[in-house]
């Protein structure tokens, strides 16, 4: 059990917050606040406890220059409005200029440090440079789930020489990620979707033998079912991951796991928006038709499997989402996942996307945060971010 924020003293200390700031800009301005919405809770807590907030986060791959593009000054202004005080940046995140802000901060005062990927040792997890960053605090605190996955300076390198626990969102994180691994609930389905086998293959691995149903669908759905012999005209497909998928088919049985494939496409003549488009049979796919989305009779098969579970983690889309015409799959899964009495966890830029259009994201237990860290978390694969936590 690693220690969390809610166990720490914190009152009046200067505590270092390792927080994901990574947030998309155009223009410099911040154009999805989201990542910063999440730390609330931590950065208010330890406000309400007097403590001296020193926040660092990366932003973008600045590539260990510094690029004005990527400063973190959009977010320290943002990060002030959210929680109505004012926060200071500072243009740097070791040295100095720190340190002398630092010393300059009273209980409940925050920072926003310069990014930390100005400085190349970050990524190479450099001890020298971590332990310039723990100099700046008394106790440590990680809420940067997304980079957990990530053996970097301020994220391992810096548990070396500073006490640090979760934050509320990284607690979160490993509650229901880390729980639906763990110790799942029963019956517990898993929904694999996204274009390649080869991106999910170390995920489906892991969740196949923990649970009743494994559903398959987007891209990765054509490699499937072309793997069992049929034609899938020009679908996108992995040709060299046939023998894969057949050994994960045969792999299913063995395990009782109910392996569920799209039996119908929405199929196009293109890959396009307004290409002619129509519903097929999963085998059925013609010579120059490209399957694009599931078609009715999956997404009645799959809401069906869904409704009894206990537990659903939902990691890629469907069907080719950000185009209109085959985003319906994607939704349908959506509604079925959000309607579902059931612990829900959902993962992945396009599967947190549709939640969120789909305006059900209020009834989902647990979004994830972290794409890549979500993914390495489901494979079974250990943090680095988390196991360098200290024990509670």
């Amino acid at each position: 059990m690693k220690l969390s924020l809610a166990n720490m003293n914190v009152a009046n200390k200067t505590v270092f917050v390792r927080v994901d700031f990574n947030v998309p800009l155009k223009d410099g301005v911040i154009t999805d606040d989201t990542r910063i919405r999440a730390t609330l809770p931590t950065l208010r807590h330890l406000i309400d406890q007097g403590a001296k907030v020193v926040i660092a986060s990366h932003l973008g791959r600045p590539k260990g220059e510094r690029k004005p593009e990527f400063t973190l000054a959009p977010c320290a202004k943002r990060l002030s409005e959210l929680l109505e005080q004012p926060v200071r940046f500072v243009e740097d995140c070791i040295g100095d200029i720190p340190a002398q802000a630092v010393s300059e901060m009273k209980s409940g005062d925050v920072v926003v440090l310069e990014n930390l990927r100005f400085y190349k040792e970050e990524e190479k997890n450099d001890p020298t440079f971590a332990k310039a960053l723990a100099d700046l605090a008394e106790v440590g605190v990680n809420d940067a789930f997304g980079v957990s996955h990530r053996a970097h300076a301020s994220v391992e390198g810096i548990t070396k020489y500073l006490p640090m626990g979760a934050g509320f969102l990284l607690e979160k994180e490993i509650r229901y990620v880390g729980g639906a691994v763990e110790h799942p609930e029963h019956p517990f389905a898993a929904i694999i979707g996204g274009a390649k086998v080869s991106d999910k293959i170390e995920v489906i691995s892991n969740l196949l033998p923990k649970v009743e149903v494994l559903i398959i669908g987007g891209g990765m759905a054509n490699t499937f079912v072309a793997a069992q012999g049929h034609n899938v005209g020009t679908s996108l497909v992995e040709a060299d991951k046939f023998e894969l998928a057949r050994e994960l088919i045969a792999r299913a049985k063995e395990t009782n796991t109910n392996l569920l494939l799209p039996v119908d496409f929405v199929v196009a003549d293109a890959f396009s928006e307004t290409a002619n488009h129509k519903v097929v049979d999963a085998t059925a796919i013609e010579e120059g038709w490209m399957a694009l989305d599931i078609g009715p009779k999956s997404r009645e098969l799959f809401a069906e499997a869904l409704a009894p579970m206990k537990m659903i983690v939902w990691n890629g889309p469907m069907g080719v989402f950000e185009m209109e015409v085959f985003a319906g799959g994607t939704n349908a899964v959506a509604k079925a996942v959000a309607e579902a009495n059931a612990t829900t966890i959902v993962g992945g830029g396009d599967s947190v996307a549709a939640i969120e259009k789909s305006g059900l994201s209020h009834k989902i237990s647990h979004i994830s945060t972290g794409g890549g860290a979500s993914l390495e978390y489901l494979e079974g694969k250990v943090l680095p971010g988390i196991a360098a936590l200290q024990e509670a």
